[in-house]
């Protein structure tokens, strides 16, 4: 949600600025703006309604000089989507430009206050109150960052801050209490952004901002202090992701490129972590000692979106091969109904960027009643990362498109990781059976590859399907969640009303809906030699049989050689066996892949969905 870049340096900022920006749409916005500070102290803003383009064209007829400069993509919340609202703000006297991400809770309390004071208000955004706050405090004291400290004690709510002024000649203060703040260190150049692409191309040396930090930039260097002044030491890292990566590759969308990139995401999230020797798994360094594990009595997962679909999988994956009871919520319902922690209670969080709100929010809550909690996470470094008590890092590399795939993917196995791990500490598994998941998990990889190299019936589905309607996606136990990602993936990207159902709940409503128009996906693969998953199947068949008596359209997702299911159905997809537990990361992908096609077929804006953002930072 809404991005932020900064640039302080000897080069010239405002294609800097710009470029940042591009690299920062993938986090949905409504428009865009940049303040620029010249060689002779003059501060100038471009700001624009809609696409960055727009924006780009308002700098081409009034160009922008400078060396220091901050600029800003908004997703509106306080205010129409317009020209006027759109950041940077600035407070009466023009000096003080503010960018902000987040929400200010009380600003209509300052706002009435500051109106007393013959502050003028323009636009209907909270954050202008930032900028004219920053002024008054400048009336008393003419330090710069002195003022910005006393305004951001009086801000009640969450925000990530980037303020210039001209009276502060290349200087950038940053300020972080919620939203991600990321610092980049280069030569003689330094860097602050939302998020890590925009700094890549410049610098690997990172820094994230935590809360209740300040970070003031300038040639010199950076200073980091707490927002009451104490100096604090930044863990600098250094990102090892090929800038390359965050391009698109030769691909049309970033997603299409981020689905392809799949088999190497599951590689790099098991590498070094699993002995086929043994069906050991090695997992990161953490607080939470194996003996912490196998006192475990049950788990809990928070997330939101698809890393909750990806924490339902690793419900039936951790339950199946640990034997531990598992509960799976909303992050963002998880502290509103006072959650029950016990002594042995485990935590799991999962996140793609390791900064949503209501993650978070659920991490604190948990932590705050005894629970230790261990982190599924892509960002090293994020929020979610530093407070938790354990780390397992998803390495699926940039993930820009809005909907997530490869790192939805890269979850399921890190939590397929994770239950194996604890199968063993818990003795629930056999050495033969742990060198039996950990080969079957190790073979997957060429199974995603052999998946992706022949789409062509997909694309001829989405060509059949893309002016529906309506669809409906059935699946039974660890199918459940794929149908459930599935259906999210499409309604995201193509506006196509879609649900996910268990499919044993058929008869409970949704037969109701079929008739000859309506597309019913069907998730039914099985594992060989599996009783339990030979009865699902089984059952699963029937709600394709009943499907087929309505007259509804089905198209089956089967086990390549199956002809029981495919026999009754109006289109099949393939995918190579695999065991229950992994299944669901191979049919996804055939999924994934049809949400994308009807999409691209209904020309809409696979990257940046309408309303959606990529990182929702604010709750």
């Amino acid at each position: 949600m809404c991005g932020i870049v900064g640039y302080v340096g000897d080069k010239q900022v405002t294609p800097l600025l710009i470029e940042g920006l591009r690299k920062l749409e993938y986090r949905g916005y409504d428009s865009a703006g940049i303040a620029v500070v010249d060689e002779r102290h003059t501060l100038d803003v471009r700001r624009a309604e809609g696409k960055l383009r727009n924006l780009e064209e308002a700098v081409r007829v009034h160009p922008l000089d400078g060396t220091f400069g901050i600029g800003h993509t908004r997703w509106a919340t306080h205010g129409r989507p317009t020209e006027e609202n759109a950041h940077p703000h600035r407070d009466c006297t023009g000096r003080v430009v503010v960018v902000h991400n987040g929400i200010i809770e009380n600003y209509l309390e300052l706002k009435n206050r500051l109106r007393t004071q013959d502050h003028r208000f323009v636009t209907e955004t909270d954050t202008e109150v930032i900028a004219h706050l920053i002024e008054e405090h400048l009336k008393t004291n003419d330090d710069f960052e002195a003022a910005v400290r006393a305004t951001i004690k009086e801000l009640r709510g969450i925000f990530a801050l980037s303020i210039i002024s001209p009276d502060a000649p290349d200087t950038i203060i940053a300020a972080r209490l919620g939203p991600p703040v990321v610092i980049g260190l280069g030569e003689g150049e330094y860097f602050v952004a939302s998020d890590i692409p925009p700094i890549l191309e410049h610098t690997r040396n990172v820094f994230f901002l935590g809360d209740g930090e300040l970070a003031v930039l300038s040639k010199a260097g950076v200073k980091v202090s707490t927002f009451d002044g104490e100096e604090v030491q930044p863990n600098v890292q250094r990102i090892t992701w090929d800038p390359v990566m965050a391009e698109k590759g030769g691909f049309k969308h970033f997603m299409l490129k981020e689905i392809y990139e799949q088999p190497r995401a599951v590689r790099d999230t098991t590498q070094n972590r699993l002995s086929l020797d043994t069906g050991r798994v090695y997992l990161e360094p953490m607080e939470i000692t194996d003996e912490d594990l196998r006192n475990v009595t049950n788990i809990k997962i928070a997330a939101c979106g698809t890393s909750w679909h990806a924490g339902l999988a690793g419900k039936y994956m951790i339950e199946q091969l640990a034997r531990v009871s598992v509960e799976v919520d909303y992050a963002s319902e998880f502290r509103y109904r006072d959650p029950v922690i016990e002594a042995n209670t485990l935590l799991i969080v999962i996140s793609q960027s390791g900064e949503t709100a209501d993650t978070i929010a659920a991490l604190r809550e948990a932590k705050g009643r005894g629970a230790q909690v261990l982190a599924i996470c892509n960002v090293h470094g994020s929020m979610i990362t530093r407070e938790s008590h354990g780390t397992i890092l998803t390495h699926a590399g940039p993930e820009i498109g809005v909907a997530s795939t490869k790192a939805f993917t890269a979850q399921m196995v890190a939590l397929y990781l994770f239950a194996l791990h604890l199968g063993n500490l818990r003795g629930t598994l056999t050495e033969d059976e742990s060198k039996r998941h950990a080969q079957q998990l190790a073979e997957l990889p060429v199974k995603i590859e052999h998946l992706l190299s022949n789409t062509a019936h997909i694309e001829d589905l989405a060509r059949e399907f893309h002016r529906a309607t309506d669809f409906l996606y059935l699946g039974r136990g660890i199918n459940f969640p794929v149908a459930l990602e599935g259906a999210l993936k499409l309604k995201e990207i193509s506006y196509i009303h879609a649900e996910g159902y268990p499919a044993g709940e058929m008869k409970h409503g949704p037969n109701a809906l079929i008739d000859e128009t309506l597309p019913v996906v069907v998730i039914n693969t099985r594992e060989s030699g599996n009783h339990a998953s030979e009865l699902r199947y089984e059952k699963t068949h029937s709600n394709i049989v009943e499907v087929k008596a309505r007259e509804g359209v089905i198209l089956t997702l089967v086990t390549e050689g199956d002809t029981m299911s495919a026999s009754e159905s109006t289109h099949v997809i393939e995918i190579p066996e695999a065991s229950d537990v992994l299944a669901p990361v191979l049919s996804v992908i055939p999924l994934q892949l049809l949400a994308y096609h009807i999409a691209v077929r209904r020309g809409c804006d696979v990257d940046q969905p309408r309303n959606l953002a990529k990182s929702v930072t604010v709750e």
